[in-house]
């Protein structure tokens, strides 16, 4: 088996050698370059093709975000975001990179690291984001943002009907989102989707580490029309909104109110897709339609499951449209979900649907 072949993007001279000190003492790979600015990151990947890149974002010459654009669209490579920054508009750059097609997203080691855990997890992370089919983001051509947006053939409408279900769906109170490795650019596409006067809450969970997670529920506020906030214990689900679940932490419906758990971890997950997806089965059952969108892993499946045997509507992405088609393949097998769309369809879908609230 070949090894893998990765390049190290960092301008820290310190974080770099620390990166490629551990990149060393794994067998399974080898370091082919290092770059200390977003420019040389990029002649290197051209030159040297790399299976995966390790980037900062906050990078002298050229940006993370302006390098992650151009090699999306030229030399399209996976791209794991390795950060330190917590400042908001920073952070919002991150999330820029990972909406122009980078893959993850973790944070660089800490003085709160435990021995050797942080190493592991970031040679796991590279080996995972290595395995993703990367495209071609047409963002970062020349002059493609002056050039005026091609007309687009209407979008097909997901609306229930007697033939896709055994009965017609009941009024609608609220929507479930699931996802992970390339959801929060899915996220913005189903959320822009949605009117501004959607009338549902919509409950989120993406699996996001908490250093991360304010800034990327800001982010999301100011990328769609909707108020986008991190849930909190007790919050009365009597209006619309978009509460995001806080990292390390589950998120439940109950009694029409959202709930804040550290109950066990499933699927090394937490928060857990299913966990959010079964309780909304319990309290909303008929009245509720869940999302699984693109991401590593089966979390979200089995919860779908839940839900469609509850009497409520699923959707899941289709494999076309993943950045990977993990979760919403799981759920594909499990017969879970009732529809498999593009992404592309399933805000329009949703925007129908809430159409049939109280």
């Amino acid at each position: 088996m070949s090894r893998l072949r990765v390049l190290v993007v960092e301008d820290s001279l310190t974080v770099r050698k620390r990166l490629c000190e551990v990149l060393s003492m794994d067998p399974d790979i080898i370091l082919v370059g290092e770059a200390e600015d977003g420019k040389q990151g990029i002649e290197l990947c051209m030159a040297l093709r790399p299976d995966v890149i390790s980037l900062d974002m906050m990078l002298p010459v050229m940006s993370g975000l302006a390098a992650t654009e151009y090699i999306m669209a030229y030399c399209p490579t996976p791209i794991l975001i390795v950060s330190s920054s917590f400042n908001r508009g920073e952070i919002f750059k991150t999330y820029e990179a990972l909406a122009a097609g980078a893959v993850e997203l973790m944070e660089k080691p800490t003085d709160q690291d435990g021995e050797g855990e942080w190493e592991r997890r970031y040679i796991a992370m590279l080996k995972l984001v290595a395995r993703v089919k990367v495209v071609t983001h047409l963002r970062g051509r020349k002059g493609a943002l002056q050039e005026p947006a091609p007309a687009l053939a209407p979008v097909p409408v997901f609306i229930p009907t007697l033939a896709s279900q055994p009965r017609m769906p009941c009024a609608m109170r609220l929507v479930a989102i699931g996802a992970s490795t390339g959801g929060p650019s899915a996220l913005v596409n189903v959320l822009r989707a949605l009117p501004a006067d959607f009338p549902l809450p919509v409950l989120i969970v993406i699996h996001i580490s908490e250093p991360f997670e304010t800034a990327f529920a800001e982010w999301l506020d100011a990328q769609t029309p909707h108020k986008v906030r991190i849930a909190s214990e007790g919050q009365l689900l009597n209006k619309p909104g978009v509460f995001i679940a806080p990292a390390e932490h589950h998120l439940i419906v109950r009694d029409r109110r959202l709930h804040i758990t550290n109950d066990p971890e499933r699927y090394s997950c937490r928060p857990s897709v299913d966990v959010l997806f079964e309780s909304v089965a319990l309290d909303y059952g008929a009245s509720a339609v869940a999302c699984l969108l693109t991401g590593m892993g089966q979390d979200g499946a089995r919860g779908l499951l839940a839900l469609h045997q509850a009497g409520g509507i699923t959707i899941a992405q289709d494999e076309a449209s993943c950045v990977v088609y993990g979760m919403p393949r799981e759920a594909a097998l499990l017969g879970a979900a009732q529809r498999v769309l593009p992404l592309s369809e399933i805000g329009p879908a949703l925007a129908t649907l809430g159409r049939i609230a109280p």
